[in-house]
Order: structure tokens, then C-alpha cells, then sequence
């Protein structure tokens, strides 16, 4: 049973997160990376730098720049840090520590150092069980959480007891949940549907237009499908099966794809303008999962030998210097 929640990562998911478990009642501790941001949300409760116009209610947070003391006191940690810094926080927290508690993902992408899942990596480094795992997905982009649009949350987890209280735990007016054993194709689906989304965007940078789009959208959930219906049990040799009908998949690769919350879409559309990945990443202030994303499953494409023909493309432009222009007139021929 969840006794004590803390929340790892304070970008605009993980504020948005805040929010959902803080209006449900729960009292949390949110570890902080700076002492400042920290005094603000305990002065002021909400985050001067994400999603700023979220008000906490007074006295739910404790917010704390020690994670060793957060893991001390929390049996439940949500973490949200993008995963290209999730190994700088991985690292502060020992295998003995990471055993003990129960761990909800936030993260929708693989870790660059090992190109692994989240649970994978804490299972095979650290022992950890996967039953005390559960991953968020679906398509739930934090500023609609932020305006309390209604969104729709799954939660993936071998342990079905766990993976239903999680489920609980973030229900409310505002979001619906769900709950399945999916635990690895659904993570793998948010993968690849932001190396996608990067796509989509250089697609309308490219001037490409909506009749295009769809077709690519169409393609790359193709693609998605290929890798993890026919290539599954070669990444991942478990008795699990993807479960493609949840809107994890399709759902989560359309709102990334098309919305202008997206920031992998917002990333793709500054690199198909003719910025540089440096700047596309220092205008935006924020990380695009799927840039990570592309470099890491370029490498498990190639371990398996899967094709993954739109990925590796995205991936050959943001990594190896193709054209933007180039690359998707070879999409173009693929698409036709």
C-alpha cells in the first residue's frame, strides 16, 4: 500500500504530476535540483519555472534538495526526469535504497548511457522487481493537465494489485485512468512515437502539408506496430504482449504528432527551419525526448536487425548532418 509519495523532477510533467496527486489530497515531497526553486514553491506554492500558472494547495508539498533523504522517508517515488539526466539521479541512489521502494515511471524515453527502459535498468543494475514497477502512459500532455482539460492515463505494471492503487491514485474530474500488465511495449510505443513526432514537425517546417502528415503518421504507426508486434520477444523475452488497442499507442503518437503542446513536434520544426540541434534545444529550454530516443534506437534497430526505416532517417538528420530536405524526399519514396 502507498504510504508516502515523492516526486523526482520538477519539468512541466512533473509539475503537472504535483498537481493531479496534490488536488486528490495527497501529501507529497518533491525533490528540487536548487535551493531557490525550492524556497519559491514553499513560499508560493507553485513552480516559477514550469507551468506557472498551477497553484498548489498550502501546505501538500515539501519540497527538499537532499533525494537521500526523500528516498528515507518515501516508500513511492513518481520519477520524472527526462532521461537524459536520469543517470546523474540514478547514480546518487544506492541499489539497497532503489530496492526498497516502488517506482511509477514518468519517463517517456530510454536512458542514452544504456540504452534501456527504466525498469530495465534498475532490474538488471540493481535487482530491483518489477513488481514494483509501473509506468505512466497515454497521450497527456502537462499544460492540458495544467488547465484541467480532461486527459486519459494508463498505467503499465506486472503487478496488477499495484499497478490498480496507482491507477486510483491519479484519478480524478480531470483524468480518467486505466491500468494493464503492458509494462514494456507501451514504454517502447513512447519511445518511438516521440522520435515520430520529431518528424512530424520538420514535415511542417518542410511545408509538407496535412494530407502528407496523415500518411506519415500512418506510416510511422506501421513502423511502430512491425517493431513490437513482429520484433518483441527479441528486445524483450517475457511472455507479455503488446497491447495495441489502449490509447498508448495510437492515441499517445497522435497528440505528440499533431499538437502544438508537443515539444519533440516543436523540436522537429526548428530543425526542419535550419537550426542547429544546440539552438532548436537552447530556443526551446526544454528537452526533446526523441532526440535521445533516435541515437538509442538506432542502436537497438541495429543490435536486433529491425528496420525501422522512418526512425533511422530521423535519426540519420539529427545525428549524422543529412538534409532535412534530403531525408524526407526518401520518405517521400518510402511513403509512396
Amino acid at each position: 500500500m502507498i504510504k508516502t509519495i515523492g516526486i523526482v523532477g520538477n519539468g512541466s510533467f512533473g509539475t503537472a504530476i504535483t498537481k493531479v496527486l496534490t488536488d486528490n489530497g495527497n501529501d507529497v515531497y518533491w525533490w528540487l535540483r536548487n535551493e531557490a526553486t525550492a524556497k519559491y514553491i514553499r513560499e508560493r506554492n507553485h513552480n516559477s519555472q514550469y507551468l506557472q500558472s498551477v497553484s498548489f494547495r498550502p501546505g501538500s508539498i515539501e519540497p527538499t534538495t537532499d533525494i537521500h533523504r526523500l528516498v528515507s522517508v518515501c516508500d513511492t517515488i513518481v520519477f520524472a526526469v527526462p532521461s537524459a539526466y536520469a543517470m546523474q539521479v540514478l547514480q546518487q541512489v544506492s541499489g539497497e535504497q532503489w530496492r526498497k521502494l516502488h517506482v511509477i515511471s514518468a519517463i517517456k524515453g530510454i536512458i542514452p548511457e544504456t540504452r534501456q527502459l527504466l525498469c530495465d535498468y534498475l532490474h538488471e543494475e540493481h535487482g530491483f522487481s518489477l513488481d514494483q514497477y509501473v509506468a505512466i502512459t497515454g497521450p497527456c500532455h502537462a499544460e492540458e493537465v495544467a488547465a484541467e482539460r480532461l486527459s486519459y492515463l494508463t498505467f503499465s505494471g506486472l503487478n496488477q494489485d499495484f499497478a490498480s492503487e496507482v491507477a486510483g491514485l491519479f484519478q480524478n474530474e480531470y483524468i480518467r485512468t486505466s491500468f494493464n500488465h503492458d509494462i514494456w511495449g507501451a514504454q517502447y510505443a513512447a519511445v518511438l512515437k516521440n522520435i515520430y513526432a520529431i518528424g512530424a514537425g520538420m514535415a511542417h517546417a518542410l511545408d509538407y502539408g496535412d494530407n502528407f502528415l496523415s500518411v506519415f503518421i500512418t506510416a510511422c504507426y506501421r513502423e511502430l506496430w512491425h517493431f513490437l508486434n513482429d520484433h518483441f520477444h527479441k528486445i524483450h523475452p517475457s511472455n507479455e504482449v503488446p497491447d495495441f488497442h489502449t490509447s498508448a499507442y495510437l492515441g499517445d503518437l497522435l497528440v505528440t504528432g499533431y499538437s502544438l503542446h508537443s515539444r519533440n513536434r516543436a523540436f522537429g520544426s526548428m530543425i526542419g527551419k535550419g537550426y542547429s540541434v544546440k539552438s532548436a534545444t537552447l530556443e526551446m529550454n526544454m528537452v526533446a525526448e526523441g532526440y535521445y530516443a533516435s541515437r538509442g534506437m538506432q542502436t537497438i534497430a541495429k543490435q536486433f536487425q529491425i528496420e525501422l526505416p522512418i526512425a533511422n532517417m530521423i535519426y540519420l538528420i539529427l545525428w549524422e548532418g543529412l538534409s532535412a530536405q534530403v531525408g524526407f524526399k526518401d520518405i517521400e519514396a518510402k511513403l509512396s
